[in-house]
């Protein structure tokens, strides 16, 4: 079967005339995909926000325990006590009678003159209760180690513990020589075995000095005592 050329032409535009107009249809209608799309993005934007605010505003919705549950949960501190002084004025007390108190209280419990007691305290150490001599004497009454062991002194240092055992080897050297107080004085000061061999105040220059400058002390003392 012929067919001409014009034929064939027109049906070549025709077919070209119908891909345009099938384009052009397609242009003109709606195209639901691209507002699917737009509104997948609308969607997923709202999420964001409403994910960000609740992130924002959880803290806030979570509400911490109350203060005094909190408070119960910890143990309470236990309080330090403390002490605070405040020293308004310094009084010195002369050192001849820091111990007063001390001697009073030996001498009533062991009988033996406070002036006594004091007076031998002066020649021994001058009131120095940390004195300790080259032979090993201690204290205010410079007790010497036998002597203190004897009379069960812990501390021959300690003013109290030495007081009390000076007084108390005094009484037992005056009952010992039956209140003389020179023989107990010099028994104090050279032992008791010295004195007995001499008969009375061994001839020791140390030991007769020492006799007669606590005896001028006791004097002294007595004459003070008489007069305040």
């Amino acid at each position: 079967m012929l067919f001409s050329s014009d034929a064939a032409r027109a049906g070549q535009d025709d077919a070209r005339s119908g891909t345009d107009r099938r384009r052009i249809d397609r242009r003109s209608e709606e195209r639901p995909g691209n507002d699917r799309r737009c509104g997948d993005r609308r969607r997923a934007g709202i999420r964001q926000a409403l994910l960000a605010t609740a992130v924002v505003a959880l803290p806030h919705l979570v509400k911490p325990a109350p203060l005094d549950s909190r408070m119960n949960a910890i143990p309470p501190r236990r309080p330090i006590p403390h002490v605070t002084t405040t020293i308004d004025s310094v009084v010195g007390v002369p050192a001849m009678h820091a111990y007063d108190d001390l001697i009073r209280e030996a001498s009533t419990r062991y009988g033996v003159d406070a002036t006594l007691v004091r007076s031998v305290m002066q020649a021994e150490s001058a009131f120095d209760a940390l004195a300790v001599s080259r032979k090993g004497a201690m204290g205010l009454m410079q007790l010497m180690p036998d002597v203190a062991a004897d009379l069960e002194v812990d501390d021959p240092l300690d003013p109290r513990q030495n007081i009390f055992a000076g007084a108390h080897y005094l009484r037992r050297l005056l009952d010992l020589y039956r209140g003389n107080v020179r023989l107990a004085l010099a028994s104090y000061n050279a032992g008791a075995s010295r004195v007995n061999e001499a008969g009375g105040v061994p001839p020791i220059p140390e030991t007769q000095r020492y006799v007669e400058q606590v005896m001028k002390l006791v004097d002294s003392g007595r004459a003070t005592r008489k007069t305040d």
